[in-house]
């Protein structure tokens, strides 16, 4: 019975040394190998500094660059460690006048049209980085006029950052809103 129990121990420290330390550690190395950008969080630098993570979205709120969704994640939104929706019922009277709240400042800063879903609603994390190709072409005129530079100029790089559906049928056209304002920041410089 004592030799079963030793025997047993030492599988014990074993395996936890293989599967707890050495194969972590060699799965973590194989992907930095293969993928060192995106084992790093697919982070966007500009002038040497980093501005933020293509997996996460973002709140963007000074004028001249495009909105994102929502978010529910965290006191103020957009916090990777606190990642989650609402949670409200979508007759919850919280949820409706907050709706109600994002459609009139919406149409306070980019005026009145068909205001696309996923810019009153917020994702499942609260953290997507995308936005719909309709989101993004809703706003193409404001963000023309609060930069004082062509709408075409503006829409050409909406048009460049599309991302086509998955595979070609999952799914909808979507925009990465830190890669669009980044790209803003490229043509036309850094609003302060």
């Amino acid at each position: 019975m004592m030799k079963t129990a030793i025997q047993s121990l030492k599988l014990l420290l074993i395996m936890t040394l293989f599967l707890g330390g050495f194969y972590p550690l060699m799965i973590y190395g194989m992907g930095t190998l293969a993928f060192p950008f995106q084992s790093k969080g697919l982070l966007l630098e500009q002038n040497g500094n980093i501005i933020g993570s293509q997996n996460i979205g973002q709140n963007f709120s000074t004028e001249g660059y495009f909105i994102g969704r929502p978010s529910g994640a965290g006191e103020n939104g957009n916090d990777a460690t606190a990642s989650s929706g609402t949670n409200l019922a979508p007759t919850n009277k919280l949820l409706l006048d907050k709706i109600d709240a994002i459609k009139e400042m919406l149409k306070a800063r980019f005026g009145d049209g068909d205001i696309p879903s996923d810019l009153v609603m917020s994702s499942g994390s609260g953290l997507d980085p995308h936005i719909s190709k309709s989101a993004a072409l809703y706003q193409v005129r404001t963000i023309a006029k609060e930069r004082k530079v062509n709408e075409a100029e503006v829409l050409d790089i909406v048009n460049a950052k599309i991302e086509a559906k998955l595979l070609g049928v999952l799914g909808e056209e979507r925009v990465n809103v830190l890669l669009l304002n980044s790209a803003l920041n490229q043509k036309f410089g850094v609003i302060p």
